[in-house]
């Protein structure tokens, strides 16, 4: 598939989806929202299925569902929520009476995301800095870890701001509330 744009790519459905919507545009949409996510850095296949789960209504689906959906393997969809979940962005939970396991977006998947990496910058800095002195903050090696040091300690100080300043304006937002994922 190496050559197939994100639009090729796409899943094929039925004509109309939930709610009346293009099931193929929102195929076409799950495939380009991941392909953005695969550019910036994430596994392939964990973007697609948290771009999927993303375009759920629920956000929320089994295994055998994002298999469908995306027309991937259970193996595939096991790897990437083994990856989605270690990083926090999607949860596994059971319905009661139930064998199989269903996989969700968290609330405020963003947010959380974002906040979660306050605890990584922490240890980053600490780690860092530990390593200018180590290296000399005045040898060359020194200095540039010192320097990288500084910025996730202003990159840090700069999030929490940041993070303050979302919770505001999110309240001011006239979006639905209806969603598991209203807060994204």
């Amino acid at each position: 598939m190496s050559g197939e744009s994100a639009e090729e790519s796409a899943p094929k459905g039925a004509a109309r989806g939930r709610e009346g919507r293009d099931a193929e545009a929102v195929a076409r949409f799950v495939e380009r929202f991941a392909s953005e996510m695969t550019e910036a850095g994430m596994q392939r296949m964990a973007s697609r299925v948290f771009a999927a789960l993303l375009a759920d209504d629920d956000a929320s689906m089994t295994s055998a569902e994002l298999a469908l959906a995306l027309q991937i393997s259970p193996a595939a969809v096991s790897g990437a929520i083994n990856y989605l979940t270690q990083v926090s962005m999607v949860g596994r939970e059971r319905e009661p009476g139930s064998r199989r396991d269903r996989y969700r977006l968290h609330n405020e998947i963003w947010y959380t995301t974002f906040a979660g990496r306050d605890q990584v910058l922490t240890r980053w800095e600490r780690t860092l800095k530990e390593g200018a002195r180590t290296l000399g903050e005045h040898t060359p090696a020194g200095a540039r870890i010192a320097e990288t040091a500084a910025f996730f300690e202003f990159l840090q100080a700069e999030l929490e701001g940041l993070m303050g300043r979302w919770e505001e304006h999110r309240k001011s937002l006239d979006l639905p509330t209806g969603g598991p994922e209203s807060g994204a």
